[in-house]
């Protein structure tokens, strides 16, 4: 039986040769997924996804592996970061497709792909729809008689002028009302608080805001938008993530894993066996949990976090022991 699953058919083709080199470089060391999950300290399910092209590895995993196996980083990272484009690009096409399917279901249920009906048009549009002709006349006449004196109202054209005159009209009374409005703000910021105009006038209206920095190259969260979310995808394990306590409960190693760039941390559960289960809990409470399948480690997605030490992992095993970290 061959050791890894066809990678997919749709798989952009410099990401499948960055996957290809992954793994030959895994078969070249001669270790198991598992060893080698243990000694970059990123999981085996996630080299499994990396390894079989479902998801692109962090560059804290490739730096990690490249070190495990005697690789030199300098053409890893150069692969890397021609996958890492492509990725993006996938990610973007897909995201435009899925925006023009959404844009045309909103067009077809607000039906726009068909005429307006008849009875659609609102009754005032059409009364106030000009005509022309006899007919057009005859309505004038019985809407507006003339006065005594004057010319037939058929017989009346507004000229070009009109038109132009109730523009300039409509825009002098625009800019009047904008003058009006800045007399006003201007007045005001003179007048200032406590009667000291000259000193308010001078000071600024409202204190400078700043962004937050912007995060590290493959970091997708921050805070509580990490929450929920797994800390490999969005790239807060690898170089990101230290171990903030640990404790070995009946022969499994438990840890907190914490990143100060992403302010989340996350539990982790190594030399376990199936059935087992790892929480991390922040103040006594349990904010998420993971659990061991066929693998011997696990973790739990993240939560949102200001300190590490606020932070503990807990374990309960198949076999009825549990324990956390801190000795709670």
């Amino acid at each position: 039986m061959p050791r890894w699953k066809a990678l997919p058919e749709e798989l952009d083709p410099q990401i499948r040769e960055f996957a290809e080199q992954l793994r030959r470089l895994v078969d070249r060391s001669g270790l198991s997924l598992a060893a080698v999950a243990d000694r970059t300290g990123y999981g085996k399910t996630s080299w499994e996804r990396y390894l079989d092209g479902r998801l692109l590895a962090p560059k804290g995993a490739i730096l990690a592996l490249a070190e495990v196996t005697d690789t030199g980083q300098a053409h890893l990272i150069t692969m890397w970061e021609l996958a890492e484009r492509a990725w993006s690009r996938s990610e973007l096409r897909h995201d435009l497709t899925m925006d023009e399917q959404r844009i045309a279901e909103a067009r077809a249920a607000l039906g726009e792909y068909g005429p307006a009906p008849e009875d659609a048009v609102p009754p005032g549009a059409r009364a106030s729809a000009p005509r022309t002709g006899a007919g057009a006349r005859t309505s004038q006449r019985g809407q507006y008689p003339a006065p005594p004196g004057s010319h037939p109202p058929g017989d009346v054209r507004p000229g070009p002028s009109g038109g132009r005159r109730k523009v300039v009209l409509f825009l002098a009374g625009v800019v009047g009302a904008l003058l009006v409005i800045a007399a006003a703000v201007l007045l005001t910021d003179l007048g200032g608080s406590g009667g000291d105009g000259g000193t308010a006038a001078g000071k600024p209206s409202a204190t400078p805001t700043t962004s937050a920095p912007p995060l590290p190259a493959g970091v997708r969260c921050s805070g509580a938008a990490c929450t929920g979310q797994d800390p490999e995808t969005m790239g807060c394990g690898g170089e990101f993530a230290t171990t903030a306590s640990s404790a070995t409960i009946g022969g499994s190693l438990v840890e907190v894993r914490y990143s100060k760039t992403c302010q989340a941390a996350w539990a982790r559960i190594t030399r376990a066996t199936a059935g087992d289960t790892v929480r991390i809990t922040v103040a006594g409470k349990a904010a998420q949990q993971g659990l061991v399948d066929e693998d011997t480690d696990a973790y739990t997605p993240m939560t949102a976090v200001a300190r590490a030490a606020d932070a503990r992992a807990c374990a309960t095993l198949t076999s009825g022991t549990t324990g956390c970290t801190g000795g709670q």
